[in-house]
């Protein structure tokens, strides 16, 4: 069922959860995230991000994620990640998206906040939600896969909580995505994520908070981060990888058994949606934060 990225965030609201938003470039993906969502009976977000377009073109994939998540049993928002021009985003949203995300987090604070005002006006007539960005994790949604070993090492400037009130209240907004430590990409190093920052996010506004760079955060860290008022955890990196690290062992496998062994493509696309699967659905059930399936 095709949800609003708004009520599906309410949803982990009223729960104390965070709904895991997976970005999903390709079927298997798309597979992986929406049968983990049915199975546990937990909302999901499917998101396309803009930099993913050069492999995985919104043309093409927006209308089958739509049609998917029209189809599903579970609750499905279709999102568009890290949006930076807003014609992109019109075409998102004409496609059926339910929910958009507006990232001027490297601009200056004027143009980010008039951006973020017209994106917002957008959203509205298409009964979208829209997430905005302040702060930067400085590693791009885009950018090299071994970028970020810190959030200081990336570049990232942490959310200011003075400013998100203002910030907020300025473009009409429904979800804030911050900045407090996590990082786009692979971590090489541990993590090390600044709860004080996100607390005082949280005290000063009023709507759900999303983190960035979910990939790599430990278990504990990510309940801490829930019940600190986050809201949609974007995870995506360490799901690609280890789907990666799952078909070249099946690879390898079938040569070590027999030198002249053919692999398929499909014998690949499978793998790697039964490695997606089995992780989505690892994710999903921590995020809900003990929750169990909603009905």
């Amino acid at each position: 069922m095709l949800v609003n990225l708004s009520d599906i965030c309410a949803i982990a609201e009223q729960n104390n959860m965070a709904i895991a938003s997976f970005n999903t470039p390709s079927l298997e993906a798309a597979r992986a995230a929406l049968d983990a969502a049915e199975e546990t009976g937990l909302p999901v977000i499917l998101s396309h991000a803009e930099g993913h377009d050069p492999f995985a073109p919104l043309d093409y994939l927006g209308p089958t994620l739509v049609r998917l998540a029209e189809r599903s049993s579970a609750l499905v928002c279709v999102h568009l990640d890290h949006c930076e021009h807003l014609s992109y985003m019109r075409r998102a949203l004409e496609l059926g998206f339910t929910g958009a995300m507006f990232d001027g987090s490297l601009l200056p604070y004027e143009e980010n906040v008039a951006n973020s005002w017209r994106a917002a006006d957008m959203c509205a007539g298409f009964g979208a939600g829209l997430e905005c960005e302040l702060g930067s994790m400085g590693s791009r949604e885009a950018g090299a896969r071994d970028e970020g070993g810190t959030a200081e090492e990336s570049g990232a400037t942490y959310t200011d909580p003075d400013q998100a009130r203002d910030f907020v209240n300025e473009t009409g907004l429904d979800l804030l995505a911050c900045s407090f430590g996590t990082v786009h990409g692979i971590y090489k190093g541990e993590p090390h994520l600044n709860f004080d920052v996100l607390t005082q996010i949280r005290s000063r506004v009023n709507v759900p908070l999303v983190m960035h760079g979910g990939s790599g955060v430990s278990d504990d860290d990510y309940r801490k981060a829930i019940d600190a008022g986050i809201r949609k955890i974007n995870y995506y990196t360490y799901g690609v990888k280890f789907a990666g690290e799952a078909v070249r062992a099946m690879v390898a496998e079938r040569e070590a058994a027999s030198p002249d062994a053919v692999v398929y493509w499909h014998d690949m696309t499978t793998t790697a949606y039964e490695r997606l699967l089995a992780d989505f659905t690892s994710v999903i059930k921590v995020f809900a934060n003990g929750s169990g399936p909603l009905a």
